[in-house]
Parts: C-alpha cells; structure tokens; sequence
C-alpha cells in the first residue's frame, strides 16, 4: 500500500511549488512585510496548487515563529498542516459543494464567533467555493465583509466568475494557471530520479502532455504507469515506452514517422496501409489525427529553427531530431503549412462524426493529392516555379508574334470561350454562303503588350486607350473577341465568367450587342457597386485592345445562330415574345400588333415565355428621333439602369402603322378595331401601300428619369414601322364599361 505521488510530493512551502511565480511572490513579500489580508481568493484549473496554497498560507499565519513566509515545519501548527499531519483545530477546510447552503453560512458564521483554540488565527478554507448559492454567499456577506480579527477566509475556485461579486470585491484575488510543459517536465524528471524509476526515451513528455499543464494530473498519470511497470534486474523500476503509449491513447512515433515519411514522398499505398494499422489497432482516429497535427508542428518548427529546435522541443533526444529534420527538408515550409491546415481542418470536421475512418482517409487522400511533387496548389507557387519561368516566358512571349499581320487567320484559337458550349461568339461565321467583308486594317494590341511574359492589368491604374486606325466595325470586335476574354481573366474572374458565356451579337458604331444564355446573367452584368462591375470591367479591357468605349445592349439570348459577318444591329430584341409575333394578352402586356400572325401551333411557348420574360430593356428607352437615318446609338439609352427610374402610370398609346412611317395629324379620328374571342386587337393583311385602321396599344408602366421616356414606341417604329400618334390616360375595365 502506496501512497499516492501528488500526495507524498505536495508542497509544503511556497519556495517548492513550481510555475505559480505570479502568486507566490506577492503572497510571501506580503507576509515579509506583516500586509496580510482578511479574505484571499484563490482560483485557477483543476489540480493547479490552490488548495495546496491555502494550507501554505494557513502554515505561515499560525506558525509558531510567524508570520513568515517561510514555516519552520517543526512547530506543532506546521506539523499539523504538514503532508502527514491530521489538521488543526484552528483551520477548517470546508468542501462548499456539499455545504453551500444557508444553514451551512450560518454554522460556519457562529463558529467564527470563537476565538481560536491555540494558533493565532482561525482560518476558515471553502473549497470549490463556487458551489456555494447566493442565499449561502449572502448569509456569510456580513462576516466577510467585516470579520474578527483572528478570522481569515481562503477561497479557492475553479470558477471565480461564479462567486458573488460582494464576496469576490472583498478578496485579494490571485488567479492560478496551469504549469509550462519545460518546467512540468524537469519537475518529473526531478521526481523520478528520487524514486529510483528509470524512464525510457520519449515516456516523460507523453507524460507531461497528457496532464496538460496541471501538476495533479501529470503525478497521477506518472503513478499509474509506475505502478503498471515491471521491475527491471537490480530491483529498479523501468517505465517502457510502448506501454505508456498504449495506456495513454498516443500514437506510437514509429508509426507516424511512417505516414510523414509517406506523404513526403506521395507514397498512397504506404499512407493508407498505416492509417489501415491505425484502425486495427483500435486507435481513436480524432487521437491519430491529433498526434498527427503534433509531429507536422514539430516539422514546422524544425523547418524554421534548424539546429536550435532542441531549445524548443524540450525533452525530445537527438535522434529522433535529426530524423525530423531530414523529414522537413523533404516537405518544405510551404508544404508544412498546407498539410497543417488540411488536418486541422479534418480534426474540427470530425467531431461528432459518424464515420471517423472515413474523415480520415479522406484526410490523407487531399494531403497527398496537395503534397504529391509537382502538384499546382491554386494561390501557392511551387518551390521548381523560379526555375522553369525563364524557359517558358520567351515561348510564351513568342507566340503573339505571327499575330502581327494585317488580316487576322480566319480560324482564331479561343482557348478560354471554347469549353463553353453557349458561348459561340469566338467561333468564326459558321455560314459559308455569306461572304465576309475584307477587313482593311485591324488594331493590334501594342507591341510593347505581345512580347511581355504574363501582363497584368490594373484596373485602377488609368488606362492610355488605343487610337483606332480606322473604323472599328463587327469583325474587328468578332475577332478580337477571344483576346479580350483572356484580358479580362486577369482583371476580374468573376467578369470573366460572365463575358464568357455572352455571344457578340452585333455592333454598330459604339454600341455593342451581347446576348447572354439567360436573365440572371443579364441583372448580373448590369449590377453596379460603388461604379465598379462586369459591365465596367468590360469595357475598359475592349477600351485597351480596340481603342474605343463601348455602350452596351445586353438581352436574353433567344436566337443563338451568330449574325454574319459585318451585322449592324436591329435593335435590342426584346426577351421572349416581346416582339410583333406573340403580343402579350390583357391591359397589361406590351408591344403591337403583327402585320402577320405566326401559326398556331408555336403559340403556346411563345406564350409561357412571354409570361417570364421581363422587359426591363425596353423600359429606359426614350422617344426616338423621327429621322428614320438616325443611329441606333441614338435612339437607346443602353447604359441606363431602370431600377433607378420611377414609375410612371399606365397609359394608353394610338399607334397607326404605315409603311412610309408618316404621322397622322393630331385631329384624326382613331378608331381601334373590335377585338377576337382572346381579347387581342386584329390588324387585317394588307399591302403596303392601302392604309391600315390605327392600332390602340396599352403599355406598361413608364420609367422617367431626367425627361420623359416611354416605353414601345421605339419598339412599334423599329418592328412595325408605325408612328406615335398621342396617347390617352388607360382606365382599367370594369363589368360596367
């Protein structure tokens, strides 16, 4: 029968208690100097010295040549409060978690009444005094607060932020932490040596690490593995390495010396067959994951330190160093790291997973597949990068070279549009009937731009525009198309990926057609934040390939078949069947009547297309010019955004469609035609040259902003080739009108 080792090796003085230097010093130039308080708090982890403290400082107040900061350990108080001794009479430990209520503040308060029975004090110690309830804390409030001379409090908590703060502002409060693992591991070196026990190699600091700072648990578990150990010849104890590591839980280093040295040199089977041997063994694999993150910190800190790692990795021999150093040299810093946060990220995945192994070889499947030599880490540069640069920017800085003459090849390369399957905009003309116009001169990019190996482009750098040659027409922007996807990669990703699945529809003069795959990718290259945004980004890379600034009409991509070569816009068609073809039903719809009804059977998606489609493009555009030869940039306003604009009330347009486009003068009398069975107007066939009844067309809402600017009628001149005529307030109909 033994006596246990944090029991026969507790303190007896403050000189002997280790790591606690912030408490001990104050506590014993105090005692030094006769300043000793009523009421001390003592808190801090488990195991960490605070009861122990208390019954130190009880020694020095009743010792017999005190108080001192010293005990003299021979006095018969000492003796008393001393590692074997009984207790005093005059100092009472109490446990507060078992006597924390009022009636045990009211017995505690009426034996403090008494004088002591020998010593000087009487000292009362509460243990675990947090436990104690409010109604207890303010029972023994008065007492505290104004005690009687010969009375001292001690409290000693886990949790100070649980005592009373009426009790805890009448305490000096001396907070406790848990011990540094170089001088824990000294402290069992010391002890060992006293108890005549031989360690192995690599025991002491799995030791120290599994008390985890508090010199309690460490002595505890030092115990148990001598307990546990055989006896060696000479009647010595040896503690043995493989045992302590199969009674504490830890990894065996061997065996993660195996799974570095296989992610160092990307061996996947020899990784995967020790983390197999984890599993078998019965390891927890939140354990190995946790030894494993260890050793990678050790190698960082190898890597960085070189030969003074010892001064750091206390307690780890010169051996297993150097075999660690070899391992860093493998990895590398930069690896290191990366492997780091990959585990550590694994480590917090699997708490509370179901399946462990599984987040463990997961783990080791991206440390090799991030680790492997030669694999590309996006963000990371590769440790062979500066070397291989100087031989590949000279191919690369040749290759714009046979791009200098005058007429472009016809079969462009457009690496980055090709992947995307709606994004035929840098293919070429794929109608071979249409003949495409010769091109007299295209701007190149400057020279000074070709030959540079990887330009980057600042966007908030002002940008010196290209000085077009001459006009810049559809094929210059067709062919230049793919050289500007792959400048704007490198302004903004996120424009890029927006520009890639966008089709150059048409140009002309400065306004630039982009048809897009869908709506959202239309709000989304229109978004704007803070005057910066795809659309912005676009155009100052075609500012720096073609020289010009460009407006923009982007719409829904309907019609997917690319103009032919040298297209001039017809205008932004509008999204779904916005156009003569499917006139939308009720007051609320938009557009004009067909001068041809499409068949019948298409109807019905055009229909449930109309119902989706939104005609915010159309919305911002503003009376045009009646001069028919009048630009299409003239007659859109395409960089307007209408949900800047405020919304008008409905009205009511009387269109008369003509061939010649002439106006019917304000008298003339207009008189729509009675509407079919589904409620839409009917405009008979006819000529171009007999004159057709005016149309009556009920449009929605109106945006203004600056102006007035309507909504259709640039639709109705374009498409229909009708005239405005007035419009008149709409009044909604009703079941008696």
């Amino acid at each position: 029968m033994t006596t246990a080792l944090y029991r026969r090796y507790r303190p007896e003085a403050f000189g002997e208690m280790i790591g606690q230097t912030q408490v001990t010093d104050p506590l014993m130039t105090a005692l030094r100097s006769d300043r000793v308080g009523h009421a001390y708090l003592f808190s801090g982890p488990r195991g960490c010295g605070k009861t122990t403290s208390a019954r130190i400082l009880a020694r020095c107040l009743n010792c017999a040549e005190g108080p001192t900061d010293t005990p003299c350990g021979t006095c018969p108080s000492c003796v008393e409060l001393g590692r074997n001794g009984g207790g005093s009479l005059d100092v009472v430990e109490i446990d507060a978690a078992s006597h924390n209520g009022v009636d045990d503040a009211r017995d505690l308060r009426e034996r403090a009444i008494f004088a002591p029975a020998r010593d000087r004090f009487k000292i009362f110690i509460l243990d675990e005094a947090h436990m104690v309830t409010q109604q207890g804390f303010n029972a023994l409030l008065k007492l505290v607060e104004e005690p009687p001379d010969h009375v001292k409090f001690i409290f000693a908590t886990t949790e100070p932020e649980k005592v009373l703060g009426t009790i805890r502002s009448r305490t000096h409060h001396y907070p406790f932490r848990l011990v540094p693992p170089a001088a824990m591991l000294d402290y069992v070196q010391e002890l060992c040596t006293q108890e005549g026990v031989e360690v192995e190699t690599g025991v002491l600091p799995l030791v120290v690490r599994a008390g985890g700072g508090s010199p309690r648990d460490t002595l505890s578990l030092l115990d148990q593995l001598i307990a546990g150990s055989d006896v060696a010849e000479g009647g010595t104890v040896r503690v043995r390495y493989e045992r302590a590591v199969a009674l504490l839980g830890y990894t065996h280093a061997e065996l993660l010396d195996e799974v570095v040295e296989a992610f160092g040199s990307g061996d996947a089977a020899g990784a995967f067959t020790a983390v197999d041997r984890v599993i078998q063994t019965g390891q927890d694999p939140r354990r190995f994951v946790d030894d494993l993150l260890e050793r990678i910190r050790d190698l960082i800190v190898v890597a960085a330190t070189g030969d003074g790692a010892a001064a750091v990795l206390r307690g780890v021999p010169e051996d297993e160093l150097e075999r660690m150093g070899r391992q860093a040299g493998v990895f590398g810093t930069d690896r290191l790291s990366r492997t780091a946060d990959l585990v550590v990220t694994a480590l917090d995945d699997m708490t509370g997973a179901t399946s462990p192994r599984l987040q463990l070889e997961l783990l080791v499947a991206r440390v090799l597949a991030q680790t492997a030599p030669g694999a590309v880490v996006p963000g990371v540069v590769p440790a062979a990068a500066p070397a291989a640069a100087p031989a590949a920017a000279p191919a690369r800085a040749a290759t714009p070279a046979p791009a200098a003459p005058a007429t472009p090849p016809a079969s462009a390369p457009a690496p980055v549009a090709a992947p995307v399957a709606s994004a035929p905009a840098a293919a070429p003309a794929p109608a071979p009937a249409v003949a495409r116009p010769p091109v007299d001169e295209p701007v190149a990019p400057p020279a000074d731009e070709e030959i540079a190996p990887e330009p980057e482009y600042d966007t908030s750098a002002p940008v010196e525009p290209v000085v077009p040659a001459g006009p810049i027409t559809f094929a210059h922007v067709r062919d230049a198309w793919p050289e500007i996807l792959k400048r704007l990669e490198n302004v903004s990703r996120t424009s890029w990926l927006l520009a890639t699945v966008a089709r150059v529809a048409a140009f002309d003069d400065d306004v630039l057609t982009l048809a897009f795959q869908s709506q959202a990718d239309v709000a989304a290259f229109k978004k704007l934040q803070a005057g910066q945004g795809p659309s912005e980004d676009l155009r100052g890379v075609i500012q720096q390939v073609l020289g010009i600034r460009v407006k923009y009409i982007a719409r829904h991509d309907t019609d997917p078949t690319p103009p032919p070569a040298g297209a001039v816009p017809p205008g932004p068609a509008p999204a779904g069947p916005a156009g003569p073809s499917a006139p939308p039903s009720g007051p609320r719809g938009g557009g004009g009547t067909a001068p041809s009804r499409p068949p019948a059977a298409p109807a019905a998606p055009t229909q449930a297309s109309a119902a989706t489609a939104p005609v915010t493009q159309w919305a911002v555009a503003p009376i045009p010019a009646d001069d028919p030869t009048a630009p299409a940039s003239a007659q859109f306003a395409v960089d307007d955004e209408p949900e800047d604009a405020a919304a008008a009330p409905t009205r009511v347009a009387t269109l008369a469609p003509s061939s010649d486009g002439g106006v019917l003068p304000a008298d003339a009398v207009v008189a729509p035609e009675p509407a079919d069975d589904d409620g839409d107007i009917e405009v008979p066939d006819a000529p171009v040259d007999v004159p057709v009844p005016p149309v009556v067309v009920t449009s929605r809402p109106i945006a203004t902003r600056g102006g007035m600017e309507r909504y259709g009628e640039p639709v109705v001149r374009q498409l229909l080739g009708a005239s405005f005529v007035r419009e008149e307030p709409y009044t909604s109909p009703t079941r008696f009108n």
